[in-house]
């Protein structure tokens, strides 16, 4: 019981309603309490309070936010679960909006690599929406990981409220990684913040004719960091770096796959006809084969270029 009044014959005492989403406890924690994340504090703008299900210590640990458009490509999509089961590989939580696209792909990378999430709401917990997403958020809650709104658990979201919540997805995050962007997407908000707050933007390159990577595209114009390696955004982490890479014999290969793999460690990354020209294998037979090793975890695809993954 947090808060009282007097009546004309006692005093009344009236307690904190008791929110929940699902299992999960909602907790209210303000900007005076220690288990307030540092970081918040000085940004500008700060929240004054935070409502938060789930485990709270995540606030304090190390974490990427990704962000990208709602509508998305085939490569935006895949290169939001890769990044995302990445950063997750390497203990980095991920942190989103929770919004359709960009978002969601990238914590279902995450999750896909038992890593944890922090999703950041436009709006109470306990009434987030559409269903697809609340699911999401539950399946990060259960791998342990948390949702954070500003908003009272019943408050509704509404338009001003998305652009809002941006501020605290850059501010929780060491780094900022943008996937996919329009000329107009709210996705350039939160890099806007990140910049302000002194957070590393990342964008991924795109094609310069795509609508969907124009907000990228400009962003390294601008002055953001190019992601063209996962690697590159982990070393700058100081959590690990290529030199962790496997031996071809350590990974066991052998026919194709040892020849295209050898190939690629010595060029350090290769489009498929630089690996025709090395190899003297067939285009058709390289893309085949490389398809195979990517699902295996062994290669990544970059803007047309094949890389060996740490």
């Amino acid at each position: 019981m947090s808060e009282f009044r007097n009546s004309k014959y006692a005093t009344v005492y009236i307690a904190e309603p008791k929110w929940k989403i699902g299992s999960y406890k909602i907790e209210k924690i303000d900007s005076s309490s220690v288990e307030f994340p540092e970081r918040l504090r000085h940004i500008p703008g700060p929240p004054g309070v935070l409502y938060c299900a789930g485990d709270i210590s995540l606030l304090k640990e190390r974490s990427v936010a990704m962000v990208g458009s709602r509508r998305h490509t085939a490569y935006g999509k895949n290169v939001a679960l890769m990044i995302g089961r990445r950063l997750a590989e390497h203990g980095i939580i991920v942190t989103s909006g929770l919004a359709l696209g960009i978002d969601a792909y990238s914590h279902e990378g995450a999750l896909d690599a038992d890593g944890r999430v922090i999703g950041v709401l436009g709006g109470g917990i306990e009434v987030m929406g559409p269903q697809r997403n609340k699911n999401l958020m539950m399946r990060g809650l259960d791998a342990g990981g948390l949702v954070v709104s500003e908003y009272e658990p019943t408050f509704p979201a509404q338009a001003h409220t998305f652009p809002a919540r941006n501020r605290i997805i850059s501010g929780l995050s060491d780094a900022v990684v943008v996937v996919e962007a329009g000329m107009n997407s709210g996705t350039l908000i939160t890099s806007n913040h990140a910049a302000q707050q002194g957070r590393t933007v990342y964008a991924v390159p795109g094609p310069i004719n795509s609508q969907f990577s124009i907000g990228c595209n400009l962003l390294i114009r601008d002055g953001a960091m190019p992601l063209v390696l996962v690697d590159d955004l982990i070393r700058d982490l100081g959590l690990g770096s290529a030199s962790g890479r496997k031996s071809s014999t350590s990974v066991n290969l052998a026919g194709d796959e040892l020849i295209i793999y050898e190939a690629l460690t010595k060029m350090g990354g290769a489009t498929v006809d630089e690996i025709v020209q090395e190899t003297g294998k067939s285009a058709s037979l390289i893309n085949a084969v490389a398809t195979v090793m990517e699902i295996k975890g062994l290669t990544e695809t970059y803007a047309g270029r094949i890389y060996i993954s740490s």
